[in-house]
C-alpha cells in the first residue's frame, strides 16, 4: 500500500516539476520578448510582462512541491546537530506539522479567493484572473502532498531525517609520495656529504 502511494506521489511532483520548469522557460522568454519589442522595436507588448509575471507565478507554486519532496528548503542545521538522535522523528514531525497547516491553510482560502475573482480580467490579455491565482491551491495541494509523503517516509525508515550533508571534518594534508623520496633522499645526501667532510 506504501509503495502504491509512493509511486503515486513520485509520478504527481514529477509532473509538477516538468511543469515548474515550463512556466519557467515561458516566463524567461516572455520578458526577453518583452525587453526586445520595448527596446529594440521600440513597440512595447501590452500581454507578455502580464504573462511573464503570471507565468513566474505559477513556476513558484509548482517547484514548491519539489522542494518540499527533496527538503531543499531553508533550515535551521544546528537545531538537528543538538537534538539528539532519538528525537529527530518528533522535529520532523512538528516541522511537518507546521507546513502542513500553512498549506491547508492557502488551499482552502486560496481556492476561495480564485473563485472570487473569476470575473475579474487580466489586462491586455482578456483571459480570467482566477487562472493566475489558481496557483495557489493547485500548488499548495502538491506540495501538502510532498509534505506527507516525506514525513511517511522518514518515521518509516524509508529516507533518513535530519542534515545528510553535515561537513565533514578536514582531513590533515598529506605530502605527495615523490615529495617525501626526494627530501628523504635530499636529505641523506646532505648527511653523507657532512660524513665525508668530517673523514680526516
Amino acid at each position: 500500500m506504501l509503495d502504491l502511494f509512493f509511486r503515486f506521489e513520485r509520478a504527481v511532483s514529477q509532473v509538477a516539476l516538468y511543469a515548474a520548469v515550463l512556466m519557467l522557460v515561458a516566463s524567461v522568454s516572455l520578458g526577453f520578448y518583452q525587453v526586445l519589442t520595448r527596446f529594440v522595436f521600440d513597440a512595447p507588448s501590452t500581454w507578455s510582462e502580464v504573462m511573464a509575471r503570471s507565468t513566474m507565478i505559477w513556476c513558484v507554486f509548482l517547484g514548491a512541491a519539489a522542494t518540499f519532496r527533496g527538503g531543499y528548503m531553508m533550515a535551521v542545521e544546528v537545531i538537528y546537530k543538538l537534538v539528539p538522535a532519538p528525537a529527530l522523528k518528533v522535529l520532523e514531525s512538528v516541522i511537518a506539522l507546521c507546513c502542513m497547516i500553512v498549506l491547508a491553510i492557502l488551499v482552502i482560502y486560496g481556492y476561495q479567493m480564485t473563485l472570487r475573482v473569476q470575473n475579474q480580467m487580466l489586462s491586455g490579455v482578456g483571459i480570467s484572473i482566477a487562472w493566475i491565482y489558481a496557483a495557489i491551491p493547485i500548488g499548495a495541494a502538491f506540495s501538502l502532498l510532498s509534505v506527507i509523503t516525506r514525513l511517511v517516509a522518514q518515521l518509516t525508515g524509508r529516507e533518513t531525517i535530519g542534515v545528510t550533508d553535515a561537513e565533514a571534518p578536514l582531513a590533515p594534508p598529506t605530502t605527495p609520495p615523490s615529495a617525501s623520496t626526494s627530501t628523504a633522499s635530499t636529505t641523506s645526501t646532505a648527511s653523507a656529504a657532512d660524513e665525508g667532510r668530517k673523514t680526516p
